[in-house]
């Protein structure tokens, strides 16, 4: 199976009393890893690593910038949110789950969702990374060898 058959994968699930659906969404940013399941129904509670996302991102900044693909779309409320983070640091990780909550959301409406979150740049995945290494450089990616001269 190729990543794009993964990250398009819709599931219906069966209960007793309801039918709910979710949506699979990934987002990368540097090192982390983010992978979001828009559960439909809810009251909009967003859940990062089992941790409600208040307390894992506490700053009043970081709510603007996660809640705004919802706010974009007109679908603040509609979704439960469950989130599984891995890798890179807070921002990092804040803006994988923007990515992946986006990716999520073409999932649900293609035809509405897709050119408005494009626009936006949240389905781009920013390619900037950590800069590697460089061998015989003292330890640094862009430091340069110590001159020999006296």
């Amino acid at each position: 199976m190729k990543k794009t058959d993964l990250e398009t994968k819709t599931k219906e699930t069966k209960t007793a009393t309801s039918q709910k659906t979710y949506y699979m969404g990934i987002g990368r940013r540097k090192e982390a890893v983010a992978r979001v399941k828009l559960i439909t129904g809810g009251q909009g509670e967003i859940m990062v690593n089992n941790i409600p996302v208040e307390k894992y991102f506490s700053s009043a900044l970081f709510e603007n910038i996660y809640s705004e693909p919802f706010k974009i779309t007109n679908t603040q409320g509609r979704f439960t949110v469950d989130v599984k983070i891995s890798g890179s640091g807070n921002k990092g990780q804040l803006k994988a789950m923007v990515h992946g909550i986006a990716r999520a959301l073409v999932l649900v409406d293609p035809e509405k969702n897709k050119t408005i979150l494009r626009r936006r740049g949240l389905l781009t995945r920013d390619p900037r990374t950590r800069e590697r290494r460089k061998i015989g450089h003292g330890g640094k990616a862009r430091r340069e060898k110590q001159s020999p001269k006296r």
